[in-house]
């Protein structure tokens, strides 16, 4: 199987070394940024581009893992393809392709990526959607190849999934680098709070978050949690997110 991928960045970089290590051809990398194509191409030993009219109209598969607001016009780009085009996002529905096209579907990666950590793709959750049966079934095909965790989502199912991933990774990951600003402000090593994160994490793989909740919050713990917003003073805005928070804790009870 021959592949394209468009786009450079953090789930690029994860896709192509998983396509490439299950034995598929990456034939070439498209970014706008010939020098961060360059630098993706040349690990995995494809053709960098940085011109949509130099893009391999002969591949089976174009990855099309960009930013979401870029989608429409890279599978506007690719409408006359006859390989099986797909983009890997978890907020963007299927119908971006135009109804024209002859394969289309979704190959969303539901995994936070960085290019600088290694990743094994094999336990990463893929999510699929295709135009039709016959369609999913090749991606399926192709996903299996890469994790044997995949997952037939339509679009409202995806959607949903994706909103629940940014409030327990994005927000999560935000809260623990506010924890590292109000410990550095106060000279405090970020290092100290390391085990009680992989703790808190390590719960949940084995009970459901809302039956392994602790602190002051789901205590009622009225006088700490004052004490704690008076230690906010002068951080408005954190004072609101704590705030939030607790009375969001309160309500699970």
């Amino acid at each position: 199987m021959k592949v394209v991928c468009i786009g450079s960045g953090n789930v690029a970089t994860h896709f192509s070394t998983a396509i490439a290590a299950a034995g598929m051809e990456l034939v070439q990398v498209w970014s706008k940024n010939q020098a961060h194509a360059e630098v993706l191409a040349d690990q995995l030993g494809a053709e960098a581009i940085s011109d949509t009219a130099a893009i391999d109209l002969h591949a089976d598969l174009y990855l099309i893992a960009v930013k979401d607001d870029a989608i429409p016009a890279m599978a506007a780009v690719l409408a006359g393809v006859n390989g099986l085009v797909v983009h890997t996002s978890g907020a963007t529905d299927l119908d971006v392709f135009p109804a024209t096209m002859k394969n289309y579907g979704v190959l969303y990666p539901l995994q936070t990526f960085s290019r600088t950590k290694a990743l094994d793709f094999s336990k990463v959750p893929l999510c699929l959607e295709a135009k039709n049966e016959t369609i999913l079934s090749t991606l399926k095909n192709t996903a299996l190849q890469l994790s044997p965790l995949v997952y037939e989502l339509s679009s409202p199912q995806r959607r949903i999934l994706h909103l629940a991933a940014v409030f327990v990774c994005n927000f999560s990951n935000h809260l623990y680098a506010i924890g590292q600003q109000i410990l550095e402000k106060n000279q405090l090593d970020f290092e100290i709070l390391r085990p009680l994160i992989m703790e808190t994490a390590e719960k949940v793989q084995h009970a459901f978050p809302r039956d392994v909740q602790t602190g002051p919050a789901i205590r009622h713990d009225e006088q700490t949690l004052l004490k704690h917003k008076e230690l906010l003073t002068g951080m408005p805005d954190l004072q609101v997110i704590y705030e939030t928070l607790s009375k969001s804790i309160k309500k699970t009870v």
